[in-house]
C-alpha cells in the first residue's frame, strides 16, 4: 500500500512539474495558450505571473520527489512529511482554483486528484505501518 502511495505521489509531481514548463517555459506557446485558454494578448500581459506561479509547482513537485527518495532510504518520517507538504499543498491550490473559479472545474480536478489520492493512500498505509510498529516509525 505504500508504494501504492508513493507512485500515485510521484503522478501528482509528475504533473505539476509539466505545469512548471507551461507556466515558466512555455506561457505563450500555442500548447500552454491551448491548455490554459489564453489568448496570445493574455499571455503576453500574464508572462511574469505566470513565469513566478510555474515555479511554485516546481517547488511542490521538488518537496514530493524529495519525500519519495526519503521514504524509499528509509527515513519515512521525514519523506511523509514532506510528501504531505507537497502533495497537501496540491490539493489546497487545486480547491482554491475550484472555489474561486467553477468554470476551471476541470483543471483544478486535474490538478487536485493524484495529490488528493497520494495523501489518503499514503496515509492509510502509514497508519498500518505504525500498527505492525508500536515503538514507532523512523
Amino acid at each position: 500500500m505504500l508504494q501504492v502511495g508513493l507512485v500515485l505521489a510521484g503522478l501528482a509531481a509528475l504533473l505539476h512539474l509539466y505545469i512548471f514548463v507551461l507556466e515558466s517555459l512555455a506561457w505563450t506557446s500555442p500548447r500552454a495558450r491551448k491548455t490554459f485558454g489564453t489568448s496570445r494578448e493574455e499571455a503576453a500581459a500574464t508572462r511574469e505571473l505566470a513565469f513566478n506561479q510555474g515555479f511554485y509547482n516546481l517547488f511542490l513537485a521538488i518537496a514530493t520527489v524529495a519525500g519519495i527518495v526519503f521514504v524509499q532510504q528509509a527515513h519515512t518520517v521525514v519523506g511523509a512529511t514532506l510528501i504531505f507538504t507537497g502533495t497537501g499543498s496540491m490539493v489546497l491550490a487545486g480547491l482554491v482554483l475550484l472555489l474561486s473559479s467553477p468554470d476551471k472545474r476541470r483543471a483544478a480536478l486535474t490538478q487536485l486528484t493524484p495529490a488528493l489520492l497520494a495523501v489518503v493512500v499514503l496515509a492509510i498505509a502509514l497508519l498500518m505501518l505504525r500498527t505492525s510498529y508500536p515503538g514507532g516509525l523512523t
